[in-house]
């Protein structure tokens, strides 16, 4: 069954040759194809510099009395921040990654059953910002929108429900914390009842997925790219990654600064639209995948924001508005076409 979100991205639709992964299994070498040039801040063995104890992304207890001071600061800073006691039991987690290293694990043929359309949003394919790069990614995805049945069945005609319970269960309770984390931000931000009553609300369906992500060890990591750089549409995205090391964050004056799993934890980070609704005060947290030779690297990302036809402008003034109002659909149309300078496309012209 298509979801609202799945519906806007039908209107930009994608070339098949961007939606076909690698068959990753076949390959011992790196092939042009996946071959990225080799930029100054890449050169070390772990793909990342060696940052000082200031360049780690703060780790906030949501237990913690001050947890929203907290949470607006890492925002303010990073647009990123790990939380613990978070509340999403471990075993939901485990259960989450455990399903999809099977459905990864399944021969190319399999998988192939669930291939994303060109004018499809959800199942198995390259991530979506493929067109935007000269060069393939290192990855493989499985995008849900709405129920996660319609896809499993095709991979598992009779053997689908462990897949489905599981992926929606985790929806669910993401849900839940991405409401509470949503209630936190805007009540920081001082963002009226009115402005966020469809947080929670049974009217109104926000725009929600779920990606499973899966990186394959790499014959030549140095040369690779997990995935590329880029900003999430989302008003922010909670993460579970398993314990390899991988995603990293960019930070003015530090760098591309790694992400280190800790156990239990979530990563969340700020996306676009909490940008616009800040006024620039939040960033939209810039973010890359690299992968290694050793170990493979899975990652379950949930993004969360307003519905469809919720309408984003400037909350927070403090000063002129950096961005013109637009309804979420048609940021979605934008970033579709545009990808790195949607943003740039709605400032004002003050600014």
């Amino acid at each position: 069954m298509a979801t609202a979100l799945s519906e806007a991205y039908r209107d930009h639709p994608l070339h098949l040759h961007h939606i076909i992964p690698l068959d990753f299994s076949s390959v011992r070498t790196l092939p042009d194809s996946h071959a990225w040039p080799q930029s100054e801040d890449d050169d070390d063995d772990d793909n990342h510099h060696h940052h000082g104890a200031g360049s780690c992304i703060p780790i906030i207890d949501l237990m913690d009395p001050n947890a929203m001071e907290l949470i607006g600061l890492a925002c303010e800073q990073w647009g990123a921040f790990q939380l613990k006691n978070h509340g999403i039991p471990l075993s939901v987690m485990e259960e989450v990654e455990e399903e999809t290293k099977r459905l990864f694990a399944l021969p190319t043929g399999r998988k192939m059953k669930a291939l994303r359309s060109t004018a499809g949003a959800t199942g198995y394919g390259r991530a979506r910002i493929s067109p935007f790069f000269p060069k393939h990614m290192w990855h493989e995805g499985f995008t849900i929108m709405g129920s996660p049945c319609d896809d499993a069945k095709k991979i598992w005609p009779n053997d689908h429900a462990r897949f489905c319970n599981t992926m929606d269960n985790y929806q669910k309770q993401m849900k839940v914390l991405a409401e509470k984390l949503t209630h936190m931000i805007f009540t920081l931000m001082g963002i009226s009842e009115e402005q966020k009553r469809w947080v929670g609300s049974t009217n109104n369906n926000p725009c929600e997925a779920i990606q499973l992500n899966f990186y394959p060890c790499c014959p030549d990591p140095n040369r690779a790219m997990g995935l590329a750089p880029h900003t999430d549409t989302s008003l922010f995205t909670i993460l579970h990654q398993s314990q390899t090391n991988g995603l990293q964050i960019f930070k003015e004056g530090a760098g591309w600064v790694p992400v280190h799993p800790h156990p239990n934890t979530l990563v969340v980070h700020t996306g676009d639209i909490l940008h616009i609704l800040s006024n620039s005060r939040f960033r939209c947290a810039l973010h890359r995948v690299m992968v290694n030779s050793a170990r493979k690297r899975y990652s379950v990302a949930y993004f969360y924001g307003p519905p469809l036809d919720y309408v984003v402008s400037p909350l927070v003034l403090d000063s002129l508005p950096c961005f013109r109002a637009l309804s979420v659909k048609e940021y979605v149309g934008i970033k579709a076409k545009n990808f790195g300078g949607a943003l740039s496309l709605i400032r004002t012209l003050e600014n």
